[in-house]
């Protein structure tokens, strides 16, 4: 694409959009952790309690403003998009049919989430359930709990195996302490695959896009399984 004088322009492994009604101050401040970025942070973190997708839609604001590289986010191109979007869907349904069959019978948890089985019979409710669970478990909860929260505590600790660990154990923690609507068996359903996503999103070399399409399929199978009255069949499918 050729240079413009204003709106895109190319910069390699950098945020594309002109800023530069944005002095290289304010952009130090942004990506610091003084009064102007954890005014950031606390804006995106508060934002994202209740409107998921809007708070994605904030980091990739806050990482355009501060020049940061996309890829510190863990967008980066897949080598094969194909390949991303089936290992994505495997790892989802997996985590899914193991929560419900294995884990959470194991630890005695519901066989019905009684926070989401009104969508049985609400079908209007299914589907706004549905995209949210694309623009706000897969794009707005992994750009914030993955793409944001490990590169702040990157630049704020390192990335070290020491310093990777405790961001692993502090933004799982954190993800399934904000599921607290959903009771206890959704606390600990966010943790187990909060911590099992957080660990492939460390393996994965930080490639954010398989595990967006993970989480939203992780989502969507759920959703599934209460429209289609599965829910006892699925928990009881391993132990009876």
């Amino acid at each position: 694409m050729p240079e413009q004088s204003s709106g895109y322009f190319r910069m390699s492994g950098k945020i594309t959009a002109d800023v530069s009604f944005v002095n290289e101050s304010l952009r130090k401040q942004l990506r610091g952790f003084g009064p102007v970025g954890l005014a950031a942070f606390a804006i995106i973190m508060l934002v994202s309690l209740s409107l998921a997708p809007i708070g994605g839609i904030l980091v990739l604001l806050w990482a355009r403003l501060s020049r940061t590289p996309l890829k510190d986010l863990g967008l980066v191109r897949p080598k094969s998009w194909l390949v991303d979007i089936v290992s994505g869907v495997a790892l989802g349904v997996g985590l899914k049919f193991a929560m419900k069959a294995v884990v959470l019978p194991l630890l005695g948890g519901p066989a019905v989430n009684s926070s989401y089985h009104y969508l049985a019979t609400d079908r209007q409710a299914a589907m706004v359930a549905a995209a949210y669970a694309i623009f706000g478990g897969g794009f707005g909860e992994e750009m914030v709990f993955r793409g944001f929260l490990f590169e702040r505590s990157a630049k704020l600790f390192g990335r070290g195996t020491a310093q990777n660990l405790f961001t692993l154990i502090f933004v799982t923690a954190l993800f399934a302490v904000l599921h607290f609507r959903q009771g206890p068996g959704g606390i600990v359903n966010a943790a187990l695959t909060g911590l099992a996503i957080g660990a492939v999103y460390l393996a994965n070399g930080r490639r954010l896009f398989p595990l967006m399409v993970a989480h939203a399929t992780f989502d969507l199978v759920s959703l599934a399984i209460i429209l289609l009255n599965l829910e006892l069949p699925v928990s009881r499918l391993i132990f009876g």
